[in-house]
């Protein structure tokens, strides 16, 4: 039976049970990556495949005094050839999950994304998730997507819920409540997040997001604080109890997180989502315990995909309402026409048109 995760150390320990993965780490010659990576061989969650310049990675683990086994070094000449590689290894069954090593992330995700020989899953955006453990906080929260979506419209805000929600329920947490952030409580529309807001919670109640319970726009301090809901005379299931935030955009949301890790001492482990296996985009700046947790995430994601439950599929359009793009529905758009006195009727027109 799954328990329902309170801290990364839960999801840490979740893993352990479950025996190790294969991780393709993609230039792994840093010092911070190894060290990681050894904590969490010898915890029993990984076994490494070290790729990249064979010496460099050799130097590295002689200098933390980590024997490592012969087979674990895959050698490549260069970052494009090591995220290649890395592609390459997961596409052959050789590994179940991608790590960022000392690469920069553009040229990380090119190779994952590449349409013809990456990683992407037929039907799914790419997304990426915040775990943040707050010690002042009762629970893990999810924040999404502060990484990869920069500024994602509504289709795209309801894949990044669904792959949240999913990796949720994954985790261990059965039925998730998400708030939709904004800026206030209430729909404004000058604030499109507030209308994106309102249609993804329609959304979920009319089963075209699955699994969990959402409720928006919420304001942040609504959607964590009981308190702060109450005081506002706000009633709804999420308010107060929150745990996916879904941001209205990448800056928003990274913002917020790095605000929770600088100044409320927070620790997020990141995971993106929605290709075939797991990807831990790890930071220079991440601390250990927050590397650990990323690499237990994507074990438990590798461990437990095969009992997720299926997704509601999509309904047929129903014969009044077949959605089309604009330019079908007006092929007169952007034409240039005839400026007309708001007080012309369509009598004097007809008459105009037949003296012409």
């Amino acid at each position: 039976m799954t328990v329902y995760p309170q801290s990364l150390h839960d999801l840490v320990d979740q893993a352990k049970a479950l025996g190790p993965i294969r991780v393709a780490v993609v230039d792994a010659a840093q010092g911070l990556v190894i060290e990681t990576l050894r904590e969490a061989h010898a915890l029993g969650l990984v076994e490494p495949r070290l790729i990249g310049v064979p010496d460099a990675i050799a130097a590295v683990c002689k200098d933390l005094g980590w024997n490592i086994a012969s087979g674990w070094i895959v050698p490549t000449p260069n970052d494009a050839a090591a995220a290649a590689m890395a592609v390459e290894l997961v596409r052959a069954g050789e590994a179940d999950a991608v790590m960022k090593g000392n690469i920069h992330t553009d040229a990380l995700m090119h190779a994952l994304l590449d349409k013809e020989h990456g990683l992407r899953a037929p039907g799914r955006r790419v997304s990426h998730v915040f775990l943040i453990e707050v010690s002042s906080h009762p629970k893990l929260l999810g924040v999404t997507d502060a990484a990869i979506n920069i500024a994602p419209d509504l289709d795209a805000k309801a894949a990044i819920l669904q792959n949240a929600i999913d990796l949720f329920h994954l985790l261990g947490v059965e039925a998730p409540k998400v708030a939709v952030l904004s800026a206030v409580e209430t729909v404004n529309p000058s604030i499109v997040s507030t209308l994106d807001a309102a249609c993804l919670t329609l959304m979920a109640r009319r089963g075209q997001i699955t699994g969990a319970t959402v409720d928006g726009p919420l304001a942040f301090d609504n959607a964590i604080s009981r308190k702060a809901a109450a005081e506002k005379g706000i009633e709804s299931p999420v308010a107060g109890d929150a745990d996916i935030l879904l941001v209205p955009d990448l800056v928003s949301g990274n913002i917020l997180a790095k605000n929770l890790e600088y100044l409320a001492g927070a620790v997020a482990a990141g995971i993106v989502v929605g290709l075939t296996v797991p990807v831990v985009l790890s930071s220079r700046a991440d601390p250990a315990p927050a590397r650990l947790a990323a690499l237990a995430v994507a074990a438990l994601i590798h461990h437990r995909t095969p009992r997720t439950r299926a997704r509601v599929a999509p309904r047929e359009p129903s014969f009044a309402c077949a959605p089309q793009p604009e330019s079908a529905c007006c092929p007169m758009t952007g034409a240039t026409m005839p400026e007309r006195p708001l007080s012309e009727t369509p009598r004097q027109r007809l008459k105009e048109a037949r003296h012409a």
